[in-house]
């Protein structure tokens, strides 16, 4: 199936039955946040605040792409991944 908006793309992760890899996720999130918000502006999580370190690296690498770009990426990812996860 292949999504056509962000809004069926994140439905589809939805009913995955399998959960992706956490570089997957990474992707996914980064891609989902640059596509809705834009370039990644916020401070940078401190002290062992591991995780929320990872979502704002995997956010801040895609810096400079353009929502529509963002956007696209998303929906070939989950396009990708639900040939995997459905």
């Amino acid at each position: 199936m292949k999504p056509t908006t962000l809004e069926e793309a994140v439905s589809l992760t939805q009913r995955f039955t399998t959960r992706p890899s956490n570089e997957e996720l990474l992707r996914l999130y980064g891609l989902y946040k640059q596509a809705t918000e834009g370039d990644n502006e916020g401070e940078r999580p401190g002290g062992f605040d591991f995780k929320a370190a990872a979502k704002y690296n995997a956010w801040l690498t895609l810096k400079g792409k353009s929502k529509e770009e963002a956007t696209q990426a998303y929906l070939d990812l989950v396009e990708e991944l639900a040939g995997k996860y459905l």
